[in-house]
Formats: structure tokens, sequence, C-alpha cells
């Protein structure tokens, strides 16, 4: 397990970026962007299919090797680092979606631990927008929170919900929470 990286999951359009970015600009944090929007924008400007309306199979292990990598170079950089989405959330995509779960997914969630503490992001209607990378309506986004929500659980991990505010205001309830 690893004290210095901490994980916030959650639905998608529930604010975890936003938070990410305000913690970074404004209390110096090293964050780590969640790997999804990336692997969209870089399969489309490519042509590739690994898209979850296109092949959620291929799109999960394009998620799976980026959370891989980016705990590796967290943990090689040193400090405290939070990530938007880790290793867990891969598995709970992968459940999510009705994917098999290859023993490796499994066996990098069990073994390759984050912070016992997970902050969750919970489905927040009020700043939920789709765009080009967020097509997912409002009613999935719900089910993708609880199924993140559950995996944690089931791992051992404890979640601690983030409230329904400012950017600013859920940064300060990260901060009380968290030993950064």
């Amino acid at each position: 397990m690893s004290e210095s990286l901490i994980v916030i999951t959650g639905g998608p359009g529930a604010g975890k970026s936003t938070l990410l970015e305000h913690l970074h600009r404004h209390h110096g944090l090293n964050i780590v962007a969640e790997g999804g929007r990336a692997i969209i924008r870089e399969q489309r400007a490519r042509g590739g299919d690994a898209l979850p309306w296109a092949n959620r199979e291929a799109f999960c292990r394009e998620m799976f090797e980026h959370a891989l990598t980016t705990r590796e170079r967290a943990l090689d950089a040193g400090g405290q680092w939070l990530f938007d989405r880790g290793l867990v959330d891969v598995l709970g995509y992968a459940r999510l979606c009705g994917l098999p779960m290859t023993d490796e997914l499994e066996a990098a969630a069990q073994q390759l631990r984050y912070a016992p503490t997970v902050f969750l992001a919970p489905a927040w209607q009020a700043i939920y927008r789709n765009d080009a990378e967020r097509r997912q309506g409002f009613a999935e986004a719900q089910r993708t929170a609880a199924v993140m929500a559950k995996v944690y659980e089931e791992l051992g991990y404890r979640l601690l919900e983030l409230p329904l505010c400012s950017p600013q205001e859920r940064a300060a309830f990260v901060l009380a929470h968290c030993p950064l």
C-alpha cells in the first residue's frame, strides 16, 4: 500500500478533474489526470477503435496500461500524488460494462494499492454535462459512481464522499482528510 498515492473516484462529470486542477493550481499538489479522456482524444486523432462506444475491451486495456504507467511514474517521482481514478477504477469499468476480468487486472487491483482512504465524487446532476468525450447519460454516471464505490469497498478501501459544493470547498475537505 502506498500512503502517498491518493485516489479520487466516482462517476463521470462529478467534478473530479476540476477539483484536482484546483488542488494543483492553488495548493501545488502533484496530480495525475484521468486516462480515459486522453485515450479517447488519442484514439480519435489516429482513427483507433479503443473507444468506450466502439471497442470497450480495447478501451479497458488502454486504461489499464495508463493506470499502471502513471502509478509507477508517481512512485518513481516520489512525494504525494492525487489521482483522477486509479487501477481499481479500471476493474470497476470492466464490471460496469460486463467485460471479462483478466487475472492480471484482478491481481493488479488487489496488489498495487493506493492510500487506504479514497475520495468518492458522487454523481451530481447540477454540474453534469455531456461533451465529445463524455457521451453517457446521467443515469449511467450514477451507476458508474455506485460500481466504483462498491469495488473500492470490496478491496478494503475507506470511502469519503465529497460534498456537493464549490471546488474550493471540496479542496478544503480533501486537505482536511488527507495526510498531505
